[in-house]
């Protein structure tokens, strides 16, 4: 099999959910490097649960199984943070979860022992060592890599409408940063980081990562870390756009209407229509302006430079993607969008507590809580 040009089709729709937290001493609210033990525990008292190691020694992958829909993706997760919850409670720890620590700082934070991630920090240096981000990836099945590439540029045309609603990071170095999410802007300082190119179709992303392969690039990253990007193994393109949530009842809003916007394009397709796309500049100032203003962004909608309020966008979409959500049963789970867009996004909250206190410390207790409650405060 070439890892390159042979893409694993599949036949359905299919989703799946990889969710990055954290394990936080409840004394100093600091991440400490303890997930290997509390992965350890759990995969002694309940062999075969799925958690993965992550770039650094705080982070737990949580990796939901093939799934249908949210809901099904949803209660594999909510079954795993129950077993991860438990063993860090024993261990004297809290979970977290956001785009990005407030405070804690990269020096004090050790890598995973992984020859990649060693690669990763040797070849990029300042910025790779500030990597105390984390997200939410989103992998939806496909039928054929024809589609995969116009599917990708289409979604890159709501990259804000994604961020906003999860954007969780505006927090950093103990500073508001006055960003939604600083750990978008973070994130693409890395050379193999940032938005796709806007590539034509499955060949030319072949050469690309032949190319890739050839320089020498791949030997030390792994792979590319595109916000968007296709996932030939697996069959699926994998959305990796939003910030990670603090709580699963908005994990579960951000991922349907992932889901469903992927499938929304799939489907028109199959109909023989041509899919929306954005001239690169205006992709990028989209990019900046979700992670800069999160909820509060205007953007771009159109190649003309036509521009809405995202919020008006957010209802419009939930309106348009509604009869996908029926075919995909996720219709409470995309609904839970509306509550986001009434109550709030996270870096919302967290600028409100640091705003009133003045404390990094009481935003990680409220998003300890968050996780511990499993939605935001009421």
């Amino acid at each position: 099999m070439d890892p390159y040009r042979d893409f694993a089709r599949s036949a359905e729709p299919t989703l799946g959910v990889e969710w990055e937290i954290c394990v936080v001493d409840p004394e100093t609210r600091d991440l400490v490097p303890q997930a290997e033990k509390v992965i350890e525990q759990v995969e002694r008292e309940h062999p075969g649960t799925r958690l993965e190691r992550e770039f650094l020694q705080n982070t737990i992958e949580l990796v939901s199984p093939i799934c249908r829909n949210t809901r099904e993706a949803m209660g594999a997760l909510n079954a795993d943070l129950g077993k991860v919850r438990s063993a860090a409670e024993q261990q004297g720890l809290r979970l977290w979860a956001s785009g990005g620590h407030p405070f804690s700082d990269f020096h004090e934070q050790p890598l995973s022992p992984k020859l990649t991630y060693q690669e990763i920090i040797n070849r990029t240096q300042y910025w790779g060592q500030q990597m105390l981000l984390w997200g939410v990836h989103c992998h939806v099945g496909i039928s054929h890599e024809d589609r995969v590439w116009p599917i990708i540029n289409a979604i890159m045309t709501h990259y804000p409408h994604l961020l906003a609603i999860s954007a969780s990071s505006p927090g950093w170095d103990g500073i508001d940063t006055g960003y939604a999410s600083n750990r978008t802007m973070l994130y693409q300082q890395l050379p193999t980081a940032g938005m796709p190119y806007q590539f034509r179709d499955w060949d030319e992303w072949v050469g690309f990562m032949r190319d890739q392969q050839t320089s020498g690039v791949i030997s030390h990253t792994g792979s590319m870390h595109f916000d968007v990007r296709p996932a030939a193994k697996w069959g699926t393109i994998e959305v990796r756009i939003s910030d990670a949530p603090s709580n699963l009842r908005e994990l579960a809003g951000i991922v349907a209407l992932t889901h469903c916007l992927v499938v929304y394009y799939d489907r028109k397709l199959s109909a023989g229509e041509a899919l929306p796309t954005l001239q690169p500049w205006h992709v990028a100032e989209n990019k900046w302006r979700g992670a800069r203003y999160g909820m509060d962004a205007l953007v771009i909608t159109s190649r003309d430079t036509d521009e809405r309020w995202v919020k008006d966008e957010l209802r419009d979409m939930l309106v348009e993607l509604a009869p996908i959500a029926e075919e995909l049963d996720c219709v409470e789970e995309l609904e839970l969008v509306r509550e986001i867009l009434r109550d709030g996004a996270a870096y919302q909250r967290q600028r409100k507590i640091y705003e009133a206190t003045g404390d990094w410390k009481r935003v990680v207790d409220a998003t300890c809580d968050e996780m511990q409650e499993m939605q935001p405060p009421r």
